[in-house]
């Protein structure tokens, strides 16, 4: 074990050069699909990229929140995965780049960017003064720029702490997660209200962020479950064992039935009190075909996962982890498609344009971990925990 901790130091081993050539390829049809879709019909690619925000937000700052809780908790048996949510959190700076043509079409995404509707509803104008271009904009702009920021400061410390090797950094990224947490609650669920809720402004729900949490971290754990089986398979992380498999398959398991639980609350309580001005989100989302959408989302968010993940041993097999991480990312695409798409389309509709923007995002993540694998060390090596992560058994 020792042996292979050295071996990585020095050899820094990275991705294979077909990983970066199969992620410029993805990332490039992609963009052309996004294009055209663009070009033939800006609406319903602009919702197709609310979508695409969403997710990789979800990866992205899902990610910090993984770094962040490691180092409040002082846990130890993620400390030599650690570096693959570092990674992951690297999308950060990059979603500004997936924002600002959200941005040019505001118009197109927000009825309440109509100042003809404002006028003429007392409901929207009752909400201008947190529903408007500006703030909205603004708010966005803050959001982005304090994930990258505390993105910047955890990686820092920690891949400085590579080469100095200085316990201190360990301390500082404690009270940063410290102070990241609250902020992270609060700026994940004003942009799911932003983003998506509001993209129905007559319509609420006092449970959306926690909904919108509970599927962000269940991704973050997701992709990073996925990345981390694969590097172990290419030999990048060495010493893993299924003690660790199992811990990823028990918080992928704990987050599934998270979701489940809030997403049943959201529609019991919308359902108990039966009030039109809520009730009808849902039944747009029971006709037209989004019904079939619906049954699906039930059985591919929760009930598939669940009897996978269930046994023991699935926990702690390499093929069903990745399998059913693969999925369930699969499945938050599903989920923000549910939640976003009706507000276009009355009628439930997939095609060529839908396809083109998981791909692009499918491109980002590839391309980002292929060259952070071949600047930075995957365990990380100056972590005086990293042994004891690494002898880490149940």
């Amino acid at each position: 074990m020792t042996s292979d901790f050295h071996t990585v130091a020095v050899q820094n081993k990275s991705l294979p050069p077909a990983a970066g050539r199969w992620g410029m390829m993805l990332l490039v049809t992609g963009v052309v699909l996004v294009i055209g879709a663009y070009i033939l019909d800006p609406v319903r690619a602009s919702f197709n990229a609310v979508i695409l925000y969403l997710a990789m937000v979800s990866i992205a700052v899902g990610s910090l929140f993984l770094l962040a809780l490691e180092y409040i908790t002082g846990a130890v048996w993620s400390v030599p995965m650690r570096r693959v949510s570092e990674f992951l959190a690297g999308l950060s700076p990059f979603l500004v780049l997936l924002a600002i043509p959200l941005f040019l079409h505001m118009h197109e995404l927000f009825h309440w960017t109509h100042a003809e509707a404002v006028a003429n509803d007392q409901v929207l104008a009752g909400k201008a003064p947190y529903l408007n271009v500006t703030f909205f904009i603004i708010r966005t702009v803050v959001f982005l720029a304090l994930w990258t920021l505390f993105y910047i400061l955890f990686t820092r410390n920690s891949t400085k702490q590579d080469v100095t090797r200085d316990q201190s950094l360990t301390r500082r990224n404690v009270r940063l997660a410290a102070v990241f947490i609250p902020l992270f609650a609060i700026t994940l669920t004003f942009t799911a209200i932003d983003w998506a809720m509001s993209l129905e402004p007559h319509w609420f729900s006092t449970i959306y962020g926690v909904y919108y949490f509970s599927g962000t971290v269940l991704t973050a754990v997701s992709a990073a479950t996925y990345v981390i089986v694969r590097f172990k398979e290419g030999g990048l992380l060495p010493g893993l064992q299924r003690d660790h498999y199992y811990s990823l398959g028990a918080l992928m398991f704990g987050f599934v039935n998270f979701w489940a639980y809030i997403a049943f609350s959201q529609f019991l309580l919308i359902w108990y009190a039966n009030l039109p001005e809520e009730t009808y989100w849902f039944m747009a989302r029971w006709k037209n075909g989004w019904e079939v959408v619906s049954v699906l989302l039930i059985i591919v968010h929760f009930l598939v996962p669940y009897f996978v993940l269930l046994p023991q041993e699935a926990k702690m097999d390499g093929r069903r982890l990745k399998f059913m991480a693969l999925w369930l990312v699969g499945a938050h695409f599903l989920d923000l498609f549910w939640l976003i798409m009706p507000t276009h389309s009355p009628q439930a509709k997939i095609g060529w344009m839908e396809l083109g923007f998981p791909l692009v995002g499918i491109g980002m993540v590839i391309l980002l971990l292929s060259w952070k694998t071949k600047r930075y060390n995957v365990l990380p090596i100056g972590d005086p925990r990293l042994q004891r992560g690494l002898e880490f058994r149940l």
